[in-house]
């Protein structure tokens, strides 16, 4: 089952298109990145998908409905963490995510629990002004679970984030998504793509330049197809992945003098540098 269709999508803000025509599908219960550089039209895509824009031209549909027709049942079952959703600085960390229970008529009980997810619990009574930018941002994640989406997109979610926090993060997307939890995430950090995303899509100048598993993505743009060895000796051995030098691969562990093999597949930054000639910035 499919969350999220878009069909020949177009944006247009006065005659700059921003998205050129894209098409991709979001199966339900996976990660789903959207990746590309700054500027490239992501953050415009999830403004469609949540109906805060329109399109220009093209099809899009969340949960079989298209923005124009999302009832409360859609709009309550989808969060969004963007950098421009902000939080109340004045307020409390509890009385932040008070507000939005109130909103979605979530009971007060349900706070606490979420605060335990995001590591928040004893910080609860902390003014937000006071927070690091690491628990603000873990902050807006728990605002956005306060509704328990189906649906939950995330803007550049680690942008800015020391390694720590960062995988606290990974972590708790990793537990939303077993839950059942459907993930649109946008970011240029490409390791965190793979690492993270069921499938992605590389968007260049408002074009999906490639689409698939981050895994097939990087295969299909091995072109130099390479094993790289390091010896005992410590030295590095480079060697097609051919039958003619099967052998000799045998050959070396034999001798044991094998200390690490690895295939030299493509990383997803350096197939969009290839598509794309452009750095992700």
């Amino acid at each position: 089952m499919n969350v999220i269709e878009v069909k020949n999508l177009i944006k247009k803000f006065d005659s700059k298109k921003v998205i050129d025509n894209i098409s991709f599908d979001v199966e339900a219960g996976k990660i789903f990145g959207f990746l590309g550089p700054s500027g490239a039209g992501k953050t415009t895509l999830i403004k469609i998908l949540i109906g805060e824009y329109t399109s220009t031209k093209g099809l899009v549909k969340v949960f079989d409905k298209e923005p124009k027709d999302y009832n409360d049942e859609i709009t309550n079952g989808i969060s969004a963490v963007m950098d421009n959703f902000g939080l109340y600085e004045r307020l409390t960390v509890y009385e932040n995510l008070e507000v939005f229970a109130n909103i979605y008529k979530t009971p007060k009980s349900e706070i606490n629990s979420i605060l335990k997810k995001v590591e928040l619990f004893d910080s609860k009574n902390k003014v937000v002004s006071k927070l690091s930018k690491g628990m603000k941002q873990r902050l807006l994640l728990a605002r956005a679970l306060v509704n328990n989406p189906k649906l939950l997109f995330l803007d550049e979610p680690t942008s800015g984030l020391d390694p720590a926090t960062s995988l606290k993060i990974h972590n708790l997307l990793f537990e939303l998504k077993t839950s059942g939890t459907t993930i649109f995430l946008t970011t240029h950090n490409m390791e965190e793509a793979t690492k993270m995303c069921d499938t992605v899509a590389l968007l260049h100048l408002g074009k999906i330049v490639e689409f698939g598993t981050p895994k097939d993505i990087c295969m299909r743009h091995n072109e130099d197809n390479d094993i790289k060895i390091i010896n005992k000796q410590h030295k590095e051995i480079i060697l097609k992945n051919s039958k003619a030098n099967a052998s000799k691969i045998s050959k070396m562990f034999q001798e044991e003098d094998i200390l690490s093999i690895h295939s030299s597949e493509p990383t997803l930054e350096s197939v969009f540098i290839k598509l794309t000639g452009k750095e992700l910035v």
